[in-house]
């Protein structure tokens, strides 16, 4: 039977049917036993004409939750996408690519990787970074066991602000290695982490992110100190990459390893994933860091060329000098990644970054103004596009009832922080007006 969704005719299939030499389509599949083929196909509504298609798609992704308005962002963060990014990274070039396993003939797949690498190199201040990971969560824990292989030591200090999810993946990582030890830092009263010159000891690292779990900005400058002067390594992480559009970058602050999660670079959320991993080091550690590393070379003509420099995982090298198995480099997370900064710039990527802070300060002030109240009671931490507040009593009661209309005010840290009951995370993007924050303001106040 002729579909309109299939390019061959009832003639093309017999012509290629008797080339193969079999005498209609059943006969490709007798080697599959009875048992396990279907006998008909599932029941499924006919085809439907262009717009009734579109009306159809349109009101599923309704109950997938594309019209609420949220205020949160806690990993996972609501940007806008320029058209040209998914027109570009769709592209069959990009889109069908394999893992560069032959780099000699994939010098568009390297190229755009080693762009990448330097975009991040760039924006965390760091000279070296790899082609990316899974997620931030990976990245954390893969920043970890370098930390320890740099240093030698096992022990590592945690912040409790690093965010919670990232370090259910760190411990999971850990399991398997009895000597392995975390100590997690408490946070302090107003949102930072309670940094203090003793307890580093026999370290391999203290890890910490910042802007952190809360929104605060953390004190890097000083948590270097404090991990240098007891020999250990200062990993500093990030959930929010426009962060560092007006933040200085953690390599300028002292931090050995930057890791953190990309999706806000041009990566829609699709509830939850694919994500970004991002990790960069300092050159020194460049035999240490996972994942690959793309490098740029000249030909015997003296030609620009690109080449796959380093590859860490037990595939392509010894198992014995294996430093990861991680098994992609999230080729085209940070392929379209790498088109959202080109094409963004510097001054747009910071344009970007402050409106981000501006309307996160916009939600603030105005929720201060309604009752909330900085977590020590003081003055609140400086903060990016994220904050943590108290609630006045009954807010509980008004977030479910806003949630029934579709309007996600913000996420509880009880199930995360169970002595922080009544504190509250809000997240505020470019995605939100002066307008759209001054409609949740009045329906926090009803």
């Amino acid at each position: 039977m002729t579909n309109r969704y299939f390019p061959h005719t009832p003639e093309d299939v017999r012509e290629m049917l008797g080339v193969i030499g079999v005498g209609d389509i059943e006969d490709l599949f007798a080697s599959i036993p009875a048992e396990s083929r279907l006998e008909s196909l599932p029941a499924v509504p006919g085809p439907l004409g262009e717009y009734e298609l579109g009306r159809r798609l349109e009101g599923l992704a309704a109950t997938a939750g594309g019209d609420w308005s949220v205020f949160l962002g806690a990993g996972s963060q609501e940007h806008h996408i320029p058209a040209l990014v998914p027109a570009l990274s769709g592209r069959s070039e990009f889109l069908t690519s394999y893992t560069p396993y032959q780099p000699e003939i994939s010098q568009g797949t390297l190229q755009a990787v080693f762009e990448f690498q330097t975009l991040i190199a760039r924006l965390t201040g760091l000279p070296v970074a790899n082609a990316s990971l899974y997620d931030g969560a990976t990245a954390l824990a893969e920043a970890a066991l370098m930390a320890r292989r740099v240093t030698g030591r096992r022990r590592l200090l945690v912040s409790s602000l690093v965010h919670p999810h990232w370090r259910e993946v760190l411990a999971t990582y850990l399991a398997p290695d009895p000597e392995a030890e975390v100590t997690l830092l408490p946070p302090g009263p107003d949102g930072l982490t309670a940094l203090a010159d003793t307890g580093v000891g026999e370290a391999a690292a203290l890890i910490i992110q910042s802007p952190n779990f809360f929104g605060a900005v953390e004190d890097v400058a000083r948590a270097a100190e404090i991990a240098h002067a007891a020999g250990a390594l200062l990993l500093v992480g990030f959930s929010e990459p426009f962060a560092l559009g007006v933040l200085k970058s953690p390599g300028s602050l002292g931090a050995d390893i930057a890791f953190g999660e990309g999706q806000s670079l041009g990566l829609p959320q699709s509830f939850g994933g694919p994500g970004l991993g991002l990790l960069s080091s300092r050159q020194e550690f460049v035999r240490q860091i996972p994942g690959r590393l793309v490098g740029e070379a000249k030909d015997l003509e003296g030609k620009r060329g690109f080449v796959l420099t380093l590859a860490t995982r037990e595939q392509h090298i010894r198992r014995s000098k294996a430093v990861s198995n991680i098994c992609t480099n999230a080729g085209h997370s940070a392929l379209t990644a790498a088109i959202f900064m080109a094409a963004a710039g510097g001054s747009g990527f910071r344009q970007l970054a402050q409106a981000n802070h501006d309307l996160a300060e916009y939600l603030k002030s105005g929720l201060l103004a309604a009752g909330f109240t900085p977590l020590g009671g003081g003055k609140a931490p400086v903060t990016f596009n994220e904050f943590v507040l108290r609630a006045p009593a009954g807010f509980s009661a008004r977030h479910a009832e806003l949630c029934r209309r579709k309007i996600l005010a913000g996420l509880a840290l009880s199930p995360y922080y169970p002595a922080l009951s009544d504190a509250w995370l809000f997240g505020v993007t470019e995605t939100k007006s002066r307008e759209d924050i001054d409609q949740l303001l009045r329906e926090v106040k009803a």
